[in-house]
């Protein structure tokens, strides 16, 4: 597969993820920043190496191989940013892009070794699943901090906006993987929280709780 192709397969394995159905063009489309009509252009050419399955004007689903394909890549792009953190000492809001341009290497060997050197881990720094070599990935119970009431209590397991700039904001605010985070009160208003992160209170707005995933403890 080209890039481009690579690309778009993760971009329509996460939105299938996310929505847990099929996927329209024009949401592909939001995705990869680009007009509908390249994306019905490459969904055809995918679609003949059977990686989707796809008829105009109906939703866009991954077949088999496809799904396979798709958690390689994201196997490949969560590994490097392990890498990147653990043995290159990035902080986990640099380490997005970089990824995108080392999940294209071909080497399965290469992966293989590095999943290897790497302790085989099961998730990357933002708390994502990392699929091994069979394309099985680990899933934990989560759900958005946003959904927590008063007086609930979680761990911080992960990010759904893994943008630098909300990375940066969380380091700021001392939240990160492992986190407690309890919730003392939430504003019937506009659904504020207020909580306590290490020992320290802090408000916080409905936008960041929806976009941070606990466990309940």
């Amino acid at each position: 597969m080209t890039f481009s192709e690579e690309n778009y397969l993760k971009a329509i394995f996460h939105l299938t993820t996310r929505l847990d159905a099929e996927v329209s063009t024009n949401a592909i489309a939001e995705m990869m920043e680009t007009k509908a009509s390249s994306v019905t252009d490459m969904l055809k050419k995918l679609a003949e190496k059977d990686l989707i399955n796809y008829k105009k004007y109906q939703g866009v689903s991954l077949t088999e191989n496809g799904k396979l394909e798709a958690k390689m890549i994201v196997r490949k792009h969560r590994l490097w940013e392990v890498f990147l953190v653990e043995k290159l000492d990035f902080s986990w809001d640099e380490v997005h892009d970089i990824a995108e341009q080392l999940e294209h290497i071909k080497s399965e060997k290469l992966i293989n070794k590095l999943d290897d050197f790497l302790g085989n881990p099961t998730e990357d720094p933002h708390g994502d699943p990392i699929p091994d070599a069979q394309g099985r990935m680990i899933t934990v119970e989560k759900q958005l901090l946003s959904d927590l009431l008063g007086n609930q209590a979680g761990i911080c397991v992960g990010v759904k906006d893994n943008s630098s700039d909300f990375l940066k904001y969380l380091d700021k605010q001392q939240i990160g993987l492992g986190s407690k985070i309890e919730v003392i009160s939430k504003e019937a208003f506009d659904l504020s929280l207020k909580i306590k992160v290490n020992g320290e209170e802090l408000a916080i707005s409905n936008k960041i709780a929806s976009n941070l995933f606990v466990k309940l403890v």
